[in-house]
This record gives structure tokens, sequence and C-alpha cells, in this order.
């Protein structure tokens, strides 16, 4: 489960000019617009992340419409900005018993908030998303600070890629046994399911077959119906960004990838080159990671997403501008 409440450090306070009521305070890399005086530098404060659904007895005052997801009143957490200062998340006093560093996610009803999945996409649940496949859901740099003080010393050289708004889909060969899911879900073929047909169109299970090998091949689905279709395709369309060695547990590294995938006729995501990090920090690559789609010009990007090129290692870079946009 993503920890999306935990108890963390505040390491920095600031003020927001024009505002007297509210001050910017800086949980490791996220900033959170919050009530002046509320906290501390060195002290703690719970931090529910951005995308949190946030039920409505934790934090009433969040929930002037009355709404529910998964069946909890509640509000989802967004991106916003407050006296032009970008705020992320929301800072709580920590509960009693509790200490830096503890998840409170699951004891505090916190669940990640997902749009509702229209009817093409949704599909006959066969089972679980199987545990031989890792999910693909890399870890927002504003959770890596330390990390990433270590990646930008040690040099390490990273592959740049887009990140896609639209649906995560994965297609695997295990054991002579031949899958799609969605990100959540392994899937049942059915004639209309955009995910199944997906696969088929772009021969996937010939491809995993012809490799010789247990591997996924893990890619974002966009097209009409998904997302609000941005990029403006009159057809679903799949570009691989990952492929899983389910022997090995590990992601193919990017030259074996693109290898493995040359000739294959398979869309891969927009990938801008490869980069060392030498000075980098949250801001600047949250900064980096604002500008157009090279799939459409015109529409914000997403992000981008880092993976490096020596360590099973990558994270995600959110594009603000993206997230202040979001319907």
């Amino acid at each position: 489960m993503r920890k999306l409440a935990t108890v963390r450090k505040v390491i920095d306070i600031a003020p927001i000019p024009g505002a007297d009521a509210i001050e910017c305070v800086t949980v490791d890399g996220w900033k959170v617009v919050s009530k002046k005086g509320e906290f501390q530098i060195g002290g703690n404060a719970l931090y529910l992340e951005v995308d949190s659904w946030v039920p409505e007895a934790l934090a009433p005052f969040l929930c002037k419409d009355k709404r529910e997801f998964n069946g909890v009143s509640g509000a989802r957490l967004r991106t916003v900005k407050l006296r032009g200062q970008i705020s992320q998340g929301l800072l709580l006093p920590v509960p009693e018993g509790a200490a830096e560093g503890d998840d409170l996610t699951e004891m505090l009803g916190i669940q990640k908030y997902e749009p509702p999945i229209p009817a093409d996409l949704q599909g006959i649940v066969k089972g679980p998303f199987p545990s031989f496949v890792r999910k693909t859901n890399q870890e927002r740099i504003q959770n890596l600070v330390a990390e990433l003080e270590e990646w930008v010393e040690a040099g390490l050289e990273w592959e740049v890629s887009e990140k896609l708004d639209g649906s995560s889909l994965t297609a695997y060969l295990f054991q002579g046994e031949f899958g799609v899911c969605s990100r959540n879900l392994d899937l049942l073929e059915t004639e209309n399911n955009s995910y199944w047909k997906l696969a088929r169109e772009n021969k996937l299970e010939a491809f995993l077959r012809a490799s010789g090998r247990n591997l996924a091949v893990q890619g974002e689905l966009i097209g009409p119906n998904v997302q609000g279709n941005p990029y403006g395709v009159g057809a679903p369309q799949l570009h691989v960004f990952d492929v899983y060695d389910i022997d090995r547990g590990r992601y193919l590294t990017s030259a074996e990838r693109m290898a493995l995938l040359d000739g294959a006729g398979i869309l891969h995501c927009p990938v801008l080159g490869t980069q060392h990090l030498a000075g980098a920090s949250v801001a600047s690559l949250l900064a980096s990671a604002e500008g157009k789609s090279a799939l459409k010009a015109g529409t914000e990007r997403e992000g981008f997403v880092f993976k490096c090129l020596s360590a099973d290692v990558s994270f995600k870079a959110i594009s603000n501008k993206f997230l202040l946009g979001e319907k």
C-alpha cells in the first residue's frame, strides 16, 4: 500500500508575501500551505500526500461538498496555489503515540484516489494483479530527498522519458501463460476490453513468446475516454515504458529494453535522452518537468520519469503546472 499519511519532520517554514494568517511549511521535498504557528522547524507533522482521499471525520473543513469515494465521505487532496504559493497535501497535528516515520495510512482510513474507470477499460476480473510482476508506480522525487543527494554525489546517469497521462497496461508471459492487466487487476479476455484489444493489436503474446523468457511488458494506454484524451488520438494506443524480467526480479536496463523492442513495431513512450543529475535539487527537477508533450504540441506534459542506467532505480517528477490544470 502506498504511504499516503506519514509522520515527518518539518525542515523549513517560510512566510508567504502578502499573507498574514498562513505560511509555507516544508516536509522532505513537499511544500504545504498551513495556518501560521501550527508547526515548528524540527518538530513533527502528520503529512497527507496529494491524491489522498481524506475521510470527512479526519478533516471536515475540506468537505464543503458532500462526495464519496468507495463508500467513504470525504475529499481528494489536490495540488493548489494559495496566494501564489504551490501547496501539495495537508499537514495535521501528530496523533498521540505516533513517531517520526510512522505510516498511518491504513489506521486513518486514507485511500489513494482513482478517477472513475470507463466501461471499455473495466473488463471482467480474472484475479488481483499478479504477485510475480512489479507494479508500475515510481516514487515522487519529493519523497526521495536523501536518495537524490546520494545519486547526485555518485554521478549516476539516467534515461529521461515523458510520463504519459493515460492508463497503465501490463502484458505478461509466465510459465507459458499469457495475461493482460490493468493497473490493479488481472483481466479475462473479452471482446470489448481496450486492454486486451491493444495487446492483440500489438501482438504482445507472440512478441513475448518469441523472447523465450518470462517477461512482462508495461506501457501507457492513451486514447478516447482515457483521462480526457489530452493527446487527441483517434484510437487507443499503447506506448511501452518498461519490460520486467520475471525470473530475475528486475526491470531490463534501457539498453536491454530498446534492443528487445527494436523492430517489433511497438510504440515506446517519448525518450528525451540521458543526463546526469549534477547540481540537481527537488525544485530544479520539478521545474524541468514542466513543458509541452512530445506527442501533441500545446499539451502540457504530465512530467518526467528518470531511470538509472546502471541500477534498477527510478523516480518521477510530476509537473506542478500539469497538476494545477487537472480536472
